[in-house]
């Protein structure tokens, strides 16, 4: 009886350092989820601002701070089906990029995701072309070149236009496709006397870290791709301390956020040198340089590059791998280690969403997949607990025979399974195979753009966070906001629920301690799930539900599940 209470006092510490210690946990190695994109208020969903939110979103000055800054320098507009903006013609920068096809917030009047912004005005963030002096006398940052036309878009090329007193020409040709690729053709043309050095370069420079943080499962900040190995190691805090630099054939760099990268990549047959580092007034960049090579009098020579910036759409990133071989270019995506899981979860997901257009109801419609691929396995983990619950009689027997003789128990126990064709490993299968689908799902809801701000039903309108109502202040009567930990939506007490009953169906283990340990397990893991994603508290409360269905159709070819064991 003693072994019993310290047993359960053991499982009832581990419980509460499970309830208590899990967000501390979470928030560094596993992100639970996006933040609340709605809080409910007076029994209404209100769309909570972005902290990250841009500031034309939420503040005139700022909206007339960078006003004052684009009107500086003249300018070129970009106008494609997904992006607008403009091109600061001294330098030149690309410096002005908005994403139309996704806002700041759920709310109706939500302004648009702003990705980059000029240098000197808030959160600037901008990509630049040029050559490294290397005698060139190129032209430099304050350079303002010609423009052959007005608006950027595509099929509408612009070229841009400059030249120095040594009779050397520079031409850079800007196009952009009808997604986020824009391609750069960087051309220097030697009528001078003498043979000169050319070295082009790239550049992205940004101001501060991203507001969203790094962590264990979804990295965030500077990568690259070098050498065909993606380097996801690099933070803002290492480059604070010391720049990084890599020489490379082909591969990319630059900066990603969960949902959002600008990717400098050079010609991928071309030797180039890169690095990060940080700069002043909190700027960090990232930049290569092409290898330099002899430009004769008389002779032109031509760089063609290309800069992504924009949504980590699934679908376009991997067709920019596949159509404009860039090397592990899908690998702007965080997949880890379960990518070979997580790429047909999401495709499949993303298909059936374009069919019912309801990202909750296609989530419960892979459920049901899964568990129809997985029902054949089910039946075996069935029979597998049928015989089990047969031979408890005699395991129980020779417990008692051997139980002064461990190695002679073990010998015998596996024995009897041997002649009773019964493998106690068996009912672990299932649960072992919807790990890692359970995983992948979590990584798609937290990484995937095209599961951003998906709307359910009713007061869930955002399936990647979590469930914003809670009894806890009565589901928003009450005027304030309860810490995360309590916060306990509707869809974690359905999970809960759920749990309990499917837990009840099963066959009850003859150990006290076991059953209580059993009973109280739904509760705890429904605070455990509380702050994750709803999609996946829905993936979980349809695997229940469905499970707790098979279990009675399955009972009814194994009734001797359901009978107390023989003595």
């Amino acid at each position: 009886m003693k072994d019993e209470q310290k047993n359960f006092l053991l499982f009832a510490l581990l419980a509460a350092a499970i309830l208590f210690g899990w967000p501390y946990l979470a928030g560094t190695f596993f992100p639970t989820a996006n933040p609340p994109a709605t809080r409910i208020e007076q029994g209404k969903s209100e769309a909570i601002p972005a902290p990250s939110a841009d500031p034309t979103a939420d503040s005139p000055a700022a909206v007339r701070s960078r006003a004052v800054v684009l009107a500086e320098t003249p300018r070129i507009r970009i106008d494609t089906p997904t992006l607008s903006g403009s091109i600061n013609l001294r330098g030149p920068r690309i410096d002005d990029l908005i994403l139309k096809k996704y806002d700041e917030t759920v709310a109706d009047n939500s302004a648009p995701i702003r990705l980059l912004s000029p240098s000197g005005a808030p959160d600037a963030y901008f990509a630049g072309f040029g050559w490294r002096d290397t005698g060139l006398q190129a032209p430099g940052p304050d350079t303002v070149w010609r423009a052959t036309g007005d608006v950027l878009a595509p099929g509408k090329p612009v070229i841009l236009d400059a030249a120095n007193a040594a009779g050397q020409r520079f031409r850079i040709e800007l196009a952009v496709d009808d997604q986020y690729m824009f391609t750069i053709k960087q051309t220097v043309a030697n009528a001078g006397g003498q043979p000169v050095t050319v070295a082009p370069y790239a550049l992205v420079n940004r101001s501060g870290v991203f507001h969203d943080k790094d962590s264990w499962t979804i990295h965030i900040g500077p990568m690259s791709v070098a050498n065909g190995v993606a380097n996801y190691d690099t933070d803002f805090d290492e480059l604070d301390e010391a720049p990084e630099t890599f020489d490379s054939t082909g591969g990319w760099l630059g900066f990603t956020d969960k949902y959002w990268l600008t990717a400098l990549i050079p010609d991928q047959g071309k030797d180039m040198a890169g690095q990060f580092r940080s700069g002043a007034n909190g700027a960090y960049q990232a930049d290569y340089t092409v290898q330099p090579q002899q430009l004769a009098a008389g002779s032109a020579v031509t760089h063609t590059s290309r800069f992504f910036a924009g949504a980590k759409e699934v679908r376009a990133i991997d067709d920019y791998e596949a159509n404009l071989g860039i090397a592990q270019f899908d690998k702007a995506i965080d997949w880890g280690w379960f990518r070979i899981i997580e790429k047909p979860i999401f495709y499949y997901l993303d298909w059936v969403f374009r069919m019912v257009n309801n990202f909750g109801l296609a989530i419960i419609l892979l459920t049901l997949t899964v568990r129809l691929i997985m029902f054949p396995i089910a039946q075996k983990q069935f029979a597998s607990m049928a015989g089990m619950r047969a031979v408890q009689p005699k395991l129980k027997a020779l417990q008692e025979r051997y139980k002064d003789d461990k190695p002679r128990l073990q010998q015998e126990m596996m024995k009897l399974y041997k002649d009773e064709k019964v493998n106690p490993l068996a009912g672990c299968l299932p649960m072992l195979l919807q790990i890692p689908i359970f995983y992948a799902l979590y990584k798609v809801l937290m990484l995937t753009i095209e599961m951003r701000h998906q709307p359910f039903i009713l007061w869930i309108k955002d399936l990647s966070a979590p469930d914003p109502l809670t009894p806890i202040n009565l589901f928003g009567l009450l005027p304030f906001t309860p810490p995360s930990f309590i916060a306990i939506g509707v869809f974690p007490i359905l999970l809960g629920i759920s749990m309990y009953f499917q837990f009840k169906l099963n066959p009850q283990p003859t150990d006290d301690v076991q059953k209580q340990v059993f009973a109280i397990m739904p509760w705890v893991l429904m605070f455990v799930m509380a702050p994750f994603a709803v999609g996946l508290q829905v993936y979980w409360i349809t695997t229940n539900v469905l499970t707790i269905a098979q279990q009675q159709w399955l009972y009814s070819k194994h009734p001797a599940l359901r009978q107390a064991p023989a003595k």
